[in-house]
């Protein structure tokens, strides 16, 4: 089954021949200087729920974790529940289907469960485990619209639990710099971002093309990298979305599934973002943040890796480190040190890309400027 994480893959290979490198005079530190260090502590130990493609990454990912480990599986396949135990040393007492999972409030081995299921389940599911009192990693989108969102948040807040959302790029090495170059003033006053986030999808039948499980099409599923790196890349909120659907095959996306959405955020110092999320378009892995100064290109963007980036002065490329792996030690250390990462990762953050997509499908349905209030 084709996904946007099969297609981000394949992308990476692929960007090797694109033209990224302007200049070879730029200095290349170390690779050590770039790998976000990891302070020794408690060991986060996890459960996995939903053990899809992606669930098999973050899981082979995490066997280079330093202070998180795989201690829990959740599935409503028996199967996946015996294979990946074994291959995983997880025992059989901390192996749930989706009925019973309620019990792990009383297994000391699991502190916190990452929902990787399709969108519409992680809200109930996410209120059940914070009832369970364990901590909360939710893959993006968070929810199906942003008042689930706001549900999720507080009942996380009223359990006393994380709730930390699956951003794997507010750790990456090449993000990070791109937005430390935009900090430092290297860039000057911003102007305009540009984010580009598409592929062709594939099997019609897929839960991604499912409006009941996806709560949506494209905009769900690649669109939210360009909402989020958005913010993040000009490094303000939005104030108003407007937005376009062009929808060229009504079979295969059904009404409430989008195909391709053109949308414009405006921000408060007066730049604007254009971006496009597609299932109909391939090679759409791009940002671009365009200053007074100079700029910041990323291509592939927020595929797996490796992420090019360079700038009006030169290749700016970090080398790459497994996205899934430094995710979750940071959020190990975001859990037990308090650590605050450069870019937010909490529901706070999740639940403003929520309302910029309930604000994206209004404006589509309107045609209207819709106003935003991420406050």
């Amino acid at each position: 089954m084709n996904s946007r994480r099969t297609f981000l893959q394949h992308l990476t290979v692929s960007a090797g021949i694109l033209p990224f490198a302007i200049g070879s005079s730029a200095y290349i530190q170390p690779e050590s200087e770039y790998i976000p260090e990891v302070q020794d502590g408690p060991v986060l130990k996890v459960a996995l729920m939903g053990l899809g493609s992606y669930a098999d990454r973050v899981a082979k990912a995490m066997q280079d974790c330093k202070r998180a480990k795989i201690t829990g599986l959740i599935s409503g396949t028996p199967d996946k529940l015996e294979s990946w135990g074994a291959k995983y040393d997880v025992p059989e007492g901390s192996r749930y289907n989706y009925e019973n999972f309620d019990a792990i409030k009383d297994n000391p081995e699991i502190d916190a469960v990452y929902i990787i299921t399709p969108n519409a389940q992680h809200h109930g599911q996410c209120l059940r485990v914070a009832a369970a009192g364990k901590h909360v990693i939710c893959e993006k989108p968070m929810s199906i619209n942003a008042q689930e969102g706001k549900e999720m948040v507080e009942a996380c807040e009223k359990a006393g639990v994380k709730l930390l959302i699956g951003y794997r790029m507010h750790f990456e090495a090449n993000t990070l710099n791109a937005v430390r170059k935009r900090q430092n003033g290297d860039l000057g006053e911003v102007k305009f971002f540009q984010g580009l986030s598409g592929f062709i999808i594939g099997d019609p039948t897929q839960w991604r093309l499912d409006k009941d499980l996806a709560g949506g099409g494209a905009m769900m599923d690649i669109g939210i990298y360009a909402i989020n790196g958005a913010r993040y890349m000009v490094g303000e909120e939005p104030i108003w979305v407007t937005a376009q659907e062009v929808k060229t095959d009504p079979v295969k996306f059904k009404e409430g599934v989008d195909e391709t959405i053109t949308f414009q955020l405006g921000f408060p110092s007066g730049v604007i973002a254009s971006c496009l999320s597609t299932y109909s378009m391939n090679y759409l892995d791009k940002f671009f943040l365009l200053g007074d100064k100079g700029f910041v290109e990323m291509q592939p963007s927020t595929g797996y890796g490796p992420i090019k980036a360079w700038s009006h002065d030169g290749d700016i490329t970090k080398p790459h480190v497994t996205h899934q792996t430094t995710q979750m030690d940071q959020m190990a250390a975001i859990i037990y040190d308090g650590k605050k990462p450069e870019i937010p990762v909490d529901g706070e953050e999740g639940l403003k890309d929520m309302k910029i997509i309930d604000a994206i499908f209004l404006a589509v349905k309107s045609g209207q400027k819709v106003n935003l209030n991420l406050g």
